[in-house]
């Protein structure tokens, strides 16, 4: 019995049709619940907003253990290294090259005769094979190309390293002999393995989809939110009632999947939702709603410059704290950013300090710190015992920073609360934070001192 591939599109379909973008937690739950029920491969959208898209598909890459994760490589080198970035670590990672092979769509959407199409496919796969084991062409509006010209970019697309092509009816108006007849010439043709994507233009999704099984399909691509399509349900039906007769099986669990279908379709439905950046006085205010849009606004009027894996670590914590808390503002924000952001290995160890203070005496400290196995120790007098440690930490280091914010609270209640120091510091224009906790207020300000050096002093090895 022949094993039938079932790719699902429904991200990709939710992101070309949907005004609003779908929350970070959305799109996780959604490509997690649509591996639940045995698709073998998740099919994400092009990358249309680099920084929010690549912490997004790479927490997916990487969160899926059996499902095959696909991206559209883009029509360019550069848009398709992007893509490799995002998926890299991805279990099972697919790279897919996109594009028309009827005259329609290559003439006038992207402007390209049969030999240029070529040309750009023939480059696209072969970039795309250098990258990744596994790479599929999508013919777009496969239905209404030319044959022999659809045969020849298939063909070539398996010259250059391809492991399967998708034949998509754009257009919606194969009739299933039609479809069959199609298959069969690709598959004449080509070696690798054939898949369809057909359309519910005029209800025969389902009926093209099964037709071209039986003339050798090596797999489908349905979706779980939309009647324009082959549907996931719909699909897996059949083959449990009458895979026997077309000698066909799939990996969908028909037991889970009517069932996961219907918690995964409340989390499509569009809901209004506030995610305000700022309350009503003009200050942050953040809530468990916020995207990463939102958060990128905040951090960058806080004035951090932060990776995209820092975003995603913030957003992450941010939602965590919201959740409980409701909304936070900058204070929360920035406290999160210095103990979950920019985490660098440590140049600098704190391993002792003492601090004196009277009110009849100026304040001095003594810091000792360790450097790749060399003591340090450091002087400082200054306008109380945390003044004097910085200057001290300083005196160690050999280097004056701006000392931007500095910022301390109770964490813990009682008086053996547990107090939190945040320090912000600034170097070349740009801010780093440091967080520091103890029950020693001094000790937990010299820590966040510490900690925001060495990410400057890592930042700029």
């Amino acid at each position: 019995m022949k094993k039938i591939y079932v790719a699902d599109f429904t991200l990709r379909k939710l992101s070309e049709e949907r005004k609003s973008s779908f929350l970070f937690r959305e799109k996780t739950a959604i490509a997690a619940g649509i591996e639940n029920f045995g698709a073998d491969a998740i099919e994400l959208d092009e990358i249309k907003k680099p920084k929010e898209d690549s912490i997004v598909y790479r927490t997916i890459a990487t969160s899926l253990k059996n499902s095959k994760i696909c991206l559209p490589t883009g029509v360019t080198v550069e848009a398709l290294n992007m893509a490799w970035e995002c998926i890299k670590d991805a279990v099972k990672p697919c790279l897919q090259v996109i594009l028309p092979v009827s005259t329609v769509q290559m003439e006038y959407l992207y402007h390209m005769k049969e030999e240029k199409m070529l040309a750009c496919l023939t480059m696209l796969v072969t970039e795309a094979k250098a990258k990744c084991e596994d790479v599929e062409f999508i013919a777009l509006d496969s239905t209404r190309a030319d044959l022999d010209f659809l045969i020849k970019a298939c063909k070539s697309a398996e010259e250059c390293g391809a492991t399967a092509v998708t034949l998509s009816d754009d257009a919606g108006r194969f009739l299933p002999d039609e479809f069959a007849a199609l298959v069969k010439a690709i598959k004449d043709a080509c070696k690798i393995n054939v898949y369809v994507k057909t359309s519910n233009a005029i209800n025969m999704a389902t009926a093209c989809a099964v037709a071209a099984i039986e003339a050798g399909a090596d797999g489908v691509k349905s979706t779980i939110c939309s009647d324009e399509a082959l549907k996931t349900d719909a699909f897996a039906q059949i083959i449990r009632i009458r895979g026997d007769k077309l000698d066909a099986s799939v990996n969908l669990q028909s037991e889970k999947i009517a069932t996961d279908i219907k918690e995964l379709t409340k989390k499509l439905t569009p809901v209004s939702i506030t995610h305000a950046v700022k309350d009503g006085n003009g200050k942050i205010a953040l809530n468990s709603n916020s995207t990463l849009t939102d958060v990128c606004k905040c951090v960058e009027e806080l004035g951090y410059e932060l990776s995209e894996a820092d975003l995603g670590t913030v957003l992450a914590e941010t939602q965590k704290v919201c959740a409980k808390k409701g909304v936070i503002g900058a204070k929360e924000l920035e406290a999160i950013i210095a103990s979950f952001a920019m985490q660098t290995p440590s140049t600098y160890h704190l391993e002792s300090y003492l601090a004196n203070t009277s009110d009849v005496t100026t304040s001095m400290a003594r810091v000792t710190l360790t450097k790749d196995g060399e003591e340090l120790i450091g002087v400082g007098v200054g306008n109380g015992p945390i003044d004097s440690a910085f200057r001290a930490i300083e005196q160690c280091i050999g280097h004056h920073y701006e000392l931007d914010s500095f910022q301390i609270e109770a964490v813990t209640e009682g008086k053996e609360a547990l107090g939190s120091a945040l320090v912000k510091l600034r170097c070349n224009g740009k801010l780093y934070s440091g967080n520091g906790l103890s029950t020693d207020i001094i000790s937990a300000s010299i820590r966040a001192f510490i900690n925001a050096v060495n990410k400057i002093v890592f930042e700029e090895k």
